[in-house]
């Protein structure tokens, strides 16, 4: 048998004080070792994957490291002059920086550039992580967490060249799906084109990183509702697509989220090493299943991060889709958030790939197309709702009414102390929406003691069609505002308990969010990838401390101004 040769990797995952977690894809069979500590690699449908966990380490461990296979260096390669990787774990309870964004749509960084610099002949524009590589490559201070909120991959749409070409030989030119990935196999392709870039490649290996899906890793639409789920579960070839999702979710982004303690409770993890592809599709299977509710699948998960609690949730697989009954998380699951959900920490973030907080305008929408959808014209009306309910991908929070409600009254207790010591800052961070944007959150009838604040950063590298631009600008609009609250009193609609605007955008153009939370403070900044002398760069766009409720940089909401 040839020796095993690294694929895909390392990436460095989980970390906290002492322990640090890197995950590799091998061409076989093999024993992974990075930093003295070995682990074997696992097989799933003829794919090979290690997992290793370096613990008692110091507290500020930040050390090089190389990863070997079967004791023979593999990683980093003898030519590749970027910094060697590097094996880190928290070090400071008193500060947190971390970077975070969405929705990346996978192209080759090469020549020509267009005349607009800015854009890749393919109309995706400069990649942020590939941008953020190159500067974290100089003298940029490196992260402590990158977090990506969802759409890591594209299986539905914008496929690269190289992908297709695979399908194509694969399956043929006409087989279904077209343009689309089929299967586990197909997602494998997806992850190794994504994460194979240098710069991209070298940034996971060296900062830890956190994951949660959206929509795209899966399919557009995904779990909108039960009429969708109807439709989906007619297509032939669904079925195997949709376990290929968690599948490759579970392996490529999930298992690297949690402490690995936890992991192993779970079971998982040891089930897929004994058994391999049979124990990890039965799992995929049961997850696809619970939808509706259920308790043997969680996705959502917490973590304490010294002077910050992350908490991460679950806003797609999730869900209850019964029509009158619609939740973003079953009762189960709920109860795992609101655990998470507490003070007791200077700075509470909670990560949800869909906004809490849309635009207004976009909110009321929102929750007048799901009355319209449940019956509030009558029966048929509610053919007409399901439509645009689809054809506008109108599911965020505010298409799940007593959802929004349950996360935002939670949010505001946390911030009056009623769940422990009021934080500084309660920060939602999302992403799914092509624009950015910051939006104080306001309780008028809670005395609340921290700053309860939307963040949005999206995309990370993704089109915004001229069309799409004027949809953010009518949304943000005094008459898009108006125009939804017609729409939602036209159903009896009752204003919502929290109240909240646009402070700072929308801001357009591929970017990422920075947080550098520390005691007593909580700097935002938003910055755009662009080119600069041949090379990927970012430059900051707008920065502000989010503990101020009313922030002094406030960019309206009355033009369209770029990331």
């Amino acid at each position: 048998m040839p020796d095993a040769d690294l694929l895909l990797g390392p990436v460095l995952r989980y970390a906290d004080r002492t322990t640090a977690c890197v995950w590799v894809e091998t061409s076989a069979p093999g024993q992974v070792t990075v930093h003295g500590t070995s682990s074997r690699t696992f097989e799933v449908e003829g794919h090979h994957y290690g997992y290793v966990v370096v613990s008692d380490l110091e507290p500020g461990t930040d050390v090089p490291y190389d990863v070997r296979l079967d004791e023979r260096v593999v990683w980093p390669a003898p030519d590749d002059e970027r910094p060697a990787p590097r094996l880190r774990t928290t070090g400071s309870d008193d500060e947190l920086h971390l970077v975070f964004g969405s929705c990346r749509t996978d192209r080759p960084h090469t020549e020509p550039w267009t005349l607009t610099v800015d854009e890749h002949p393919d109309g995706v524009g400069v990649d942020a992580l590939h941008a953020l590589s190159v500067q974290l490559q100089g003298t940029r201070q490196l992260p402590d967490l990158l977090l990506m909120l969802g759409d890591q991959v594209y299986a539905d749409e914008g496929l690269s060249p190289r992908v297709r070409e695979r399908q194509v030989e694969r399956r043929g030119a006409d087989s279904e799906p077209r343009e689309e990935v089929a299967d586990f196999e197909e997602y494998t392709w997806l992850y190794r084109d994504s994460w194979s870039d240098p710069e991209v490649r070298w940034l996971l290996s060296t900062v830890p990183s956190a994951m949660i899906f959206d929509d795209h890793d899966v399919r557009d639409d995904w779990n909108t509702s039960a009429a969708w789920r109807e439709q989906m579960r007619e297509i032939p070839w669904w079925r195997e697509r949709v376990v290929g999702a968690y599948m490759s979710y579970w392996i490529y982004q999930h298992i690297g989220n949690l402490r690995p303690e936890r992991l192993r409770e779970q079971g998982v993890y040891d089930d897929v090493c004994r058994e391999g592809g049979p124990a990890l599709r039965r799992y995929a299977e049961t997850a696809d299943e619970e939808v509706d509710g259920g308790e043997l699948v969680r996705w959502s998960y917490g973590r304490d991060l010294g002077v910050a609690r992350l908490v991460v949730i679950d806003t797609r697989s999730g869900r209850v889709l019964d029509e009158q009954n619609r939740a973003m998380l079953s009762d189960d699951e709920w109860e795992l958030v609101e655990g998470f959900l507490r003070g007791d920490v200077e700075h509470l973030v909670v990560a949800s790939s869909l906004p809490l907080a849309l635009e207004r305008s976009l909110h009321d929408l929102e929750r007048w197309d799901d009355a319209l959808a449940g019956g509030a014209w009558g029966r048929r009306f509610t053919r007409l709702g399901e439509r645009i309910r689809q054809g506008a991908d109108l599911e965020h929070w505010a298409a799940f009414p007593e959802s929004f409600a349950r996360l935002t009254r939670r949010l505001g207790e946390v911030a009056a102390g009623r769940h422990g010591s009021p934080p500084s800052t309660v920060l939602v961070l999302s992403g799914d929406v092509h624009h950015s944007y910051v939006a104080p959150l306001r309780y008028p009838e809670v005395d609340t003691r921290s700053a309860v604040v939307q963040v949005v950063s999206s995309p990370l590298r993704n089109a915004v069609p001229a069309k799409v631009q004027r949809g953010f600008r009518f949304a943000a609009s005094r008459t898009g505002t108006a125009v939804g609250r017609l729409l939602a009193k036209s159903v009896r609609l009752p204003e919502p308990d929290v109240d909240w605007q646009l402070s700072t955008g929308p801001l357009v153009g591929n970017g990422l969010g920075e947080l550098r939370l520390r005691r007593g403070a909580a700097r935002l900044s938003l910055q755009r990838a662009y080119r600069r002398g041949g090379k990927s760069a970012l430059r900051e766009v707008h920065a502000e401390d989010l503990r101020q409720t009313v922030p002094e940089n406030v960019l309206h909401a009355d033009g369209l101004p770029l990331l």
